[in-house]
């Protein structure tokens, strides 16, 4: 269930952090209206909730694993909405950088 859970809680974080720099990136450098950004600073507000919901209790190990979650989400966001297509270093760097975020959510530690 851990897994589960901290798996959706960093789906939904790159959701909310990534569409929420999106929008703020469509209203600052593609010309779109600037409640886009406004949207943008709400969904960057509700990233930070998520974040802290993650049953992990150490912020600095959950935002560290979060970063792996950030880069293969952001190729990911850029291929689904800008038509970005990645080369086969980008998705050598995300796959290690997933490997990454295993290792340190759910490696086991003394104590349990």
């Amino acid at each position: 269930m851990t897994i589960l859970k901290t798996t959706i809680l960093f789906v939904l974080a790159a959701v909310a952090e990534i569409g929420g720099a999106w929008l703020i990136w469509q209203a600052v450098r593609e010309g779109k209206a600037w409640w886009w950004a406004g949207l943008g600073v709400v969904a960057l507000g509700i990233y930070g909730f998520f974040a802290a919901f993650q049953p992990d209790a150490h912020f600095g190990r959950v935002l560290a694993a979060y970063g792996g979650v950030f880069i293969a989400g952001s190729l990911g966001w850029g291929m689904l909405m800008d038509g970005f297509r990645p080369d086969r270093w980008d998705v050598i760097g995300a796959a290690i950088c997933i490997v990454g975020v295993g290792v340190i959510m759910f490696a086991p530690r003394p104590g349990g």
